[in-house]
């Protein structure tokens, strides 16, 4: 706790997260999306570019950029949102990226379907795992790497993994992963490797720094955890009114003030319900649009602001029953808080 350090202000500086004023949009622009990055940005030759499926396939190939556009297309709106989300709300907090809210888009993706080709690759019978490997590399802990993640076998085949090259109908750009990225809907964004390299069939279990050394929920050193995966449910608004410059604090006039959002959850998992609270006080929203399976939801409250100083907050329930906690649960990587957001209001006449 304290004061953040020059270590997490160069961190900070590096990164960027979504304007909360773009949530009233369905798609983040691309220049609003939040980004983080690990490394340094690798720059690849998009011509040259080819991506290696090697190891336990009884048919290993490569494939260049050319041929995996002229492969079946699909175009999926997908929200991505960071595992360390929130991390600045969690105390004592964790020495990294200090992340408040903002650290989540959504964005249309393109690119073909991961399984087609994995399974033209004939994974061996012994095979249990695919690791993807970006062509970013540096040091974590004193570990060199490149950046990597890994997917089960059902993981692989049955979660809509895409391997993309366009963002909002545009060339995958340098600082989100080009020429190519994986986007796992659903899921927490470290398991979306960007600059990918290589697929790899593995008959063991990936043992690669960010799938095993971080990214799993743990409430020790000694804590072996569990592995951070599908997105939890959560909520957000588009702060109303105008901003005090440092603080971000608003300040509007009294009367009915539309108050818009969004909220979503991982795996698919609709939004049942959302609430909008006053000072404590929680009200119905209303739900509106959710423009695909693995995007966020529209919601909507009609607010009369009287003079006054407000705390307004939203949160969010899904349909598996799912609702955002009040406190946020401690853990050692500082992930997974999806607790309501806060937003400090002076409204007067």
């Amino acid at each position: 706790d304290g004061l953040y350090d020059d270590a997490e202000r160069s961190l900070a500086n590096r990164n960027s997260g979504t304007l909360l004023e773009t949530l009233s949009l369905d798609i983040t622009p691309i220049g609003a999306h939040y980004l983080l990055t690990h490394f340094d940005t690798p720059i690849l030759n998009k011509e040259k570019h080819a991506l290696k499926f090697s190891g336990d396939f009884d048919r290993p190939f490569e494939i260049s950029m050319e041929e995996l556009l002229g492969l079946p297309r699909i175009t999926l709106p997908v929200t991505l949102e960071c595992a360390g989300n929130g991390r600045a709300g969690i105390s004592p907090r964790r020495y990294s990226m200090p992340w408040g809210y903002e650290a989540v888009g959504t964005s249309k993706w393109t690119g073909t379907l991961l399984w087609p080709l994995i399974d033209w690759a004939k994974p061996k019978s012994s095979v249990v795992e695919f690791s993807f490997t970006g062509a970013d590399f540096g040091y974590d802990k004193g570990v060199g790497h490149f950046y990597g993640r890994s997917l089960t076998l059902e993981q692989a085949r049955t979660l809509d993994v895409l391997l993309v090259y366009e963002m909002n109908g545009q060339s995958l750009p340098l600082q989100h992963g080009s020429p190519l990225r994986l986007i796992v809907p659903g899921w927490y964004g470290m398991a979306s490797v960007k600059w990918l390299t290589e697929i790899r069939a593995l008959s063991e279990p990936y043992t690669g720094f960010q799938q095993v050394q971080t990214y799993r929920y743990r409430n020790s050193v000694e804590d072996v955890g569990h592995p951070i995966t599908e997105i939890l449910v959560k909520s957000l608004m588009v702060p109303p009114g105008v901003p005090d410059f440092v603080t971000r604090d608003r300040y509007l006039r009294a009367g009915t003030v539309t108050i818009e959002g969004r909220a979503w959850s991982g795996a698919g998992k609709n939004i049942s319900e959302v609430e909008f609270g006053i000072n404590g006080e929680w009200k119905k929203a209303k739900i509106l649009d959710k423009i695909g399976k693995y995007a966020w939801t529209k919601w909507v409250y009609d607010w009369n602001a009287r003079p006054g100083r407000y705390i307004l907050q939203c949160r969010a329930k899904d349909e598996l029953g799912y609702k955002q906690p009040t406190e946020p649960k401690w853990n050692l990587g500082g992930f997974e808080n999806n607790t309501p957001q806060a937003v400090q209001v002076f409204v007067q006449k």
